[in-house]
């Protein structure tokens, strides 16, 4: 057994999953949760409902639920509100360079799983690709039949707010972007590790995107 492995099997459960918790994009199961902890499911599955307990009498803002087969933290229902107003006065924000870069990408490659988008750029792209969720710019568009992975897609706010008919309509920008195919080794070596926390590599100023009102984003 390796040093990180023992360092892994050593952590306080509980601290370890919260931790784990706060990077994941979806419902993380019990299973893989006891696999990436070293530690037995029944353990896991008892350490979650106990927090999940914990945080609701505490009276947090945000909840730990079992949701699709897994855990995963929500925004506690009596605090929407809260998250709304920040998530709307954000969008008065102007697009990064990043965002308008990875924007791009999704459209004119849709449906594309985020491994591929940040291949494409070459940068991780998760922190921007939330934000253009929250926006309502991209969205969720099922699975990849090989891998699992959430595909995404640009939204009619975005064909809206770029004022275009249909995805028909968008520039020829495509043939110069790379295939799927060529990318496919990238996508397993070369995107870099998620930090939450920390930006896009290529984070610039602002930039507006075309034909758009912005202070509306």
């Amino acid at each position: 057994m390796s040093s990180s492995e023992e360092t892994v099997a050593a952590l306080d459960l509980k601290p370890a999953l919260e931790a784990v918790l706060m990077v994941v994009d979806e419902p993380a199961t019990e299973e893989h949760l006891a696999k990436i902890l070293e530690r037995p499911r029944r353990q896991i599955g008892d350490a979650l409902r106990e927090l999940a307990d914990e945080y609701t009498a505490q009276g947090r803002g945000f909840e730990l639920r079992f949701v699709a087969g897994g855990w995963r933290f929500y925004t506690r229902a009596g605090y929407a509100r809260a998250v709304e107003r920040f998530v709307l006065d954000g969008q008065q924000a102007r697009l990064t360079q990043a965002a308008l870069e990875t924007l791009a990408v999704v459209a004119y490659r849709q449906p594309v799983s985020r491994s591929r988008v940040s291949a494409v750029r070459g940068v991780n792209c998760d922190g921007v690709m939330r934000t253009l969720l929250q926006r309502g710019l991209v969205e969720e568009a099922g699975t990849e039949p090989e891998s699992g992975a959430i595909l995404y897609r640009t939204t009619n706010y975005f064909l809206e707010r770029m004022g275009l008919r249909g995805l028909d309509e968008l520039p020829e920008l495509a043939p110069f972007l790379p295939e799927a195919e060529a990318i496919e080794a990238e996508t397993q070596e070369a995107v870099p590790s998620f930090d939450p926390d920390a930006p896009d590599e290529d984070d610039g100023p602002g930039a507006t995107m075309p034909n758009t009102t912005t202070t509306e984003l």
